[in-house]
């Protein structure tokens, strides 16, 4: 049985509403610490940012890159995200050109991630959020799953579901399968967009997700037995 730490334990707390301040970014820390969480994802904007008091453990900053369309250039996205981890990101969360894996040009979204991955450096954790919704519903599943090999040996640490941002939806139970299936083991899959109760969100993790991204991280989990 999943406690309700253990699902703290693999969840990123977001918050990356565009009329959020850093003010908001503040609570979303505080709250991060009080629930347990892995890590607090945010825009790059609201920082240097302290999650914790000095000498204190507490989560992981995370920060998205070339959020929430992915149509940035690729240079762009690269200095997003180095320049979020000179300031204290531990982990990037950066999202594909989408267009470009539909019309079949994985080699550019290899390209893509690897690019960020070397602006970056081998230490902070590279979550690639493909759209997963997206690739299901205007492509296959085998290209989510070409979209997902492609971002791993670009050297992704994670592939990631959605932005929660996109039309076509978020995170759904087949793409974590696929997506799963798709890596290798030591490549985590992170299951985010439009999660909100402790069902969904157990069904995420049975079917394979290794990291959560909620927003209404203190309902979901009030949902698992303490």
């Amino acid at each position: 049985m999943r406690t309700r730490n253990d699902v703290a334990s693999l969840v990123d707390h977001t918050l990356l509403k565009p009329e959020a301040t850093v003010a908001d970014a503040r609570l979303a820390v505080a709250e991060g610490v009080d629930l347990g969480v892995f890590a607090v994802c945010l825009s790059p904007s609201m920082l240097p940012l302290q999650v914790a008091p000095d000498g204190a453990a507490g989560p992981r900053t995370c920060v998205v890159a070339g959020f929430p369309s992915g149509k940035h250039h690729t240079l762009v996205k690269a200095a997003e995200a180095r320049m979020a981890v000179e300031e204290g990101a531990d982990e990037v969360d950066m999202v594909i050109d989408v267009g470009l894996a539909l019309a079949g040009a994985l080699d550019r979204v290899f390209a893509d991630v690897l690019t960020v991955r070397e602006a970056i450096g081998a230490d902070p954790v590279l979550k690639v959020i493909v759209e997963s919704a997206a690739l299901l519903e205007f492509g296959d599943a085998a290209l989510l799953e070409s979209v997902c090999r492609a971002a791993e040996r670009g050297g992704a640490s994670f592939v990631k579901t959605s932005t929660g941002f996109h039309p076509s939806g978020g995170a759904s139970v087949d793409a974590v399968r696929i997506m799963r299936a798709a890596v290798s083991p030591g490549i985590g899959v992170k299951a985010s967009g439009g999660i909100r109760t402790a069902d969904a969100a157990a069904a995420m993790l049975d079917a394979g997700a290794t990291r959560l991204g909620l927003s209404g991280t203190r309902a979901v989990l009030a949902g698992f037995p303490a």
